[in-house]
């Protein structure tokens, strides 16, 4: 997006304010669907947790895309935006037997992903078509929190626990219509993902009346200048061959599915944030903007680096400066980070915001969540109002003391 866009929206609803592009959604969208092309069967599940507002729903709709979801919250998100219940495939953890019953009355794909639900989902309802999440024991990922197919793991029944699976499927006479893994996020090497896909297929050939086999997803994006990225179409590719050996050899044509989230949206996102202070130290000079870890916690949580521009002055003389927020303990963006030269009153832009970022806002210090925009089709719609003080006290309760 360019810049003057960036600022005519700060001006337009405020700061701090995430905004999301449309047209580079529709890009990756279209990056991945042409990546795998000569598959016959593709279904890309987008992954609501990355971003969930219902607007950027109904434009993974507009696309093609159908939906991987995580709660019943995120299911009814979609139902919401308008998906087929048949469009969605639900993958929960450690969440309650009564919950993924009341998700299957939906009409939604259930994913399972332990033991113990398995037997007890199968006994109750053996007609109701079930997908399985295995766990290929993969140390795949770009930080240990988002690392999910390692040996250790909470995700996902363990590779040498399939001999307890068959045994299930087989007491209860259960339809098992699918296969899933997710080894983990921001996956560099597509050799670790092929690697794993291999123990998918040999898992997948226990099972005989499989309609689709969903690889998950965790394709690493750039997150700053010469950053290193998953080559998507080499993976695309090589996986495709791999694909279409296995469904010769299964003796029938069935779905290739992905469930990417940050791969679609994050490159899209730009969080903007107004300086509001700049505070030199004996050694540091700090940039403190009006937002914290409350809004943007990636930086803090997993180590991220987020670009920073400086959209007031692109091209002014690089210095050295650590941003930070305003909570009341340290939420550090950026560490002697080379911006633009920055005043107080500047407009900050964080790229790569797209992806886990409102997602994982709150409302920490009794700070507002920020505003989202879209921008579709050249204009700036207002996605995500700004929270006001109401919204921090309309679900308490004061008693009479």
């Amino acid at each position: 997006m360019k810049i003057e866009t960036l600022l005519n929206i700060v001006k337009e609803f405020g700061s701090p304010v995430y905004v999301y592009d449309a047209a580079k959604i529709e890009t990756q969208y279209k990056r991945l669907t042409s990546a795998f092309s000569k598959v016959k069967q593709l279904k890309i599940n987008y992954a609501v947790k990355a971003l969930s507002n219902i607007s950027v729903l109904k434009l993974m709709k507009k696309l093609g895309a159908c939906l991987d979801t995580v709660s019943i919250q995120e299911v009814k998100l979609g139902l919401v935006a308008g998906f087929n219940p048949q469009h969605i495939i639900y993958t929960p953890n450690g969440v309650s037997i009564e919950e993924i019953e009341t998700v299957a009355k939906l009409g939604v794909q259930i994913n399972i992903d332990n033991l113990s639900i398995l037997e007890q989902f199968g006994t109750k309802y053996p007609n109701i078509p079930v997908c399985i999440r295995i766990n290929p024991h993969v140390m795949a990922g770009g930080n240990t929190n988002i690392s999910v197919g390692h040996i250790d793991s909470k995700f996902g029944i363990s590779i040498h626990q399939v001999p307890h699976i068959l045994r299930i499927v087989e007491n209860t006479g259960m339809q098992i219509n699918g296969i899933h893994m997710h080894t983990g996020s921001d996956i560099l090497d597509i050799d670790v993902f092929l690697y794993a896909s291999e123990i998918l297929f040999e898992t997948a050939k226990n099972f005989k009346n499989l309609e689709f086999i969903d690889f998950g997803s965790g394709f690493k994006v750039p997150y700053k200048e010469g950053d290193i990225e998953t080559d998507i179409e080499e993976f695309g590719e090589k996986l495709t061959v791999r694909f279409k050996t296995f469904c010769k050899n299964y003796g029938k044509e069935i779905t290739l599915a992905f469930e990417p989230g940050k791969f679609l949206v994050s490159e899209a996102g730009y969080f903007l944030t107004k300086v509001n202070v700049i505070k030199q130290t004996t050694s540091t000079v700090f940039v403190q903007v009006d937002s914290g870890f409350n809004h943007l916690i990636r930086p803090m949580l997993y180590g991220a680096q987020h670009e920073i521009i400086n959209t007031s002055n692109p091209n002014g003389k690089q210095r050295f400066y650590s941003v930070v927020g305003y909570i009341c303990e340290t939420d550090t963006f950026a560490t002697n980070r080379r911006i633009a030269e920055i005043n107080e009153g500047d407009i900050l832009a964080f790229k790569n915001a797209g992806a886990y970022c409102f997602a994982m806002a709150s409302n920490y210090n009794s700070r507002y969540r920020p505003a989202e925009v879209l921008w579709y089709n050249d204009q700036a719609h207002l996605i995500q109002k700004r929270e006001v003080f109401d919204d921090l006290i309309k679900n308490q309760i004061e008693i009479t003391l």
